[in-house]
């Protein structure tokens, strides 16, 4: 299962998380240790290199995409191999839904966006489409949202 998705900006400030199957009561254990974990090891990283870490049953997969740290935990059947899959996905769908690797101020803008794309990838922590073109079909079947009419 997948555990956790969490994006942060380089300062560490969460822009992004979701969790499936984790308590609530663990996850600022979880987001205070993820940070600190790419605080201490993406300083100086290059655009989309992979570091792994596992900490009990769990693997965590992270990188730095443009401005922007992207975190993510699995355990059972997504071991770091499966994890380094989903991350491949999800860094091309953000890359993919703001045109370039993003700066913090772009992932915001295409936060909406992002959101959907993440929806399409994972779903209640299982990974549902790997698929680029699929994923950009998908999203683009979504309603709009009412309060944009």
């Amino acid at each position: 299962m997948l555990l956790a998705i969490l994006v942060s900006n380089s300062a560490g400030n969460i822009l992004l998380e979701r969790f499936n199957g984790i308590p609530s009561e663990e996850r600022l254990h979880w987001k205070t240790f993820m940070v600190k974990l790419g605080a201490d090891n993406l300083k100086g990283a290059r655009n989309e290199e992979l570091f792994v870490a596992s900490q009990k049953s769990v693997y965590i997969v992270y990188t730095v995409l443009g401005g922007v740290c992207i975190y993510i935990v699995g355990k059972d059947d997504y071991d770091e191999l499966a994890l380094t899959e989903v991350m491949f996905v999800i860094t091309s769908s953000i890359k993919d839904a703001c045109g370039k690797s993003p700066s913090e101020r772009l992932f915001l803008d295409k936060y909406g966006k992002i959101c959907l794309c993440l929806d399409e990838i994972v779903w209640q922590g299982i990974l549902e489409n790997t698929e680029k073109e699929r994923i950009k079909r998908l999203i683009g079947l979504k309603p709009p949202n009412p309060t944009e009419i």
